[in-house]
C-alpha cells in the first residue's frame, strides 16, 4: 500500500510541475521553451566549470583569494586565447552566468544581453578545435 501511495505523490508533483512550466512559458511553444530552459542550463554549467577551472589554477599557483567573476574583463583578456586552446571557448568574468544573474534584476534589455554573450560564447570557439560544437548552438530557429 504505501508504493501506491509514494507513486500517487510523485505523480500529483509531475502534475504540479508540469503545469508551473505551461504557466512560465506562457505562449512560448514547448519545444522552443526547452530548447531555451537547456541552452540557458549549458550557459550555467560551462561558466561555472570555466570559472572553477581558473580559479583552481589561481589557488594552485598561490593566489588563495583568486575569484575569476570579480576580475575586471581588461584583464581577463590577456587570457583568452591560452583559455580558448585549454577549454575550447572563453567568457569574460562580465559574462559570466553569475555575473549576468546579478545584473539581472536591473537589465532592461536582459535578452539582448544574453544574445551578445552566447555570441561571444560562439565566436570565442571560431578556429579551435571546438568550432563546430559551438556554432549556432544558442540559435533558435523559427
Amino acid at each position: 500500500m504505501p508504493d501506491i501511495r509514494k507513486e500517487q505523490e510523485r505523480d500529483e508533483l509531475h502534475r504540479a510541475i508540469w503545469a508551473i512550466a505551461d504557466e512560465l512559458r506562457g505562449s512560448v511553444d514547448g519545444w522552443d521553451f526547452k530548447n531555451y530552459v537547456l541552452g540557458t542550463m549549458f550557459y550555467r554549467y560551462i561558466s561555472e566549470n570555466l570559472a572553477a577551472y581558473i580559479n583552481e589554477g589561481e589557488r594552485e599557483a598561490g593566489n588563495a583569494s583568486f575569484d575569476y567573476a570579480s576580475m575586471p574583463d581588461a584583464d581577463a583578456e590577456e587570457a583568452r586565447q591560452g583559455l580558448i586552446e585549454e577549454k575550447g571557448f572563453f567568457m569574460l568574468p562580465s559574462e559570466l552566468f553569475c555575473s549576468v544573474c546579478a545584473r539581472a534584476a536591473q537589465d532592461e534589455n536582459l535578452n539582448e544581453t544574453l544574445e551578445t554573450v552566447f555570441r561571444h560564447i560562439e565566436d570565442s570557439a571560431k578556429g579551435s578545435q571546438s568550432e563546430a560544437s559551438f556554432a549556432g548552438l544558442w540559435t533558435i530557429s523559427t
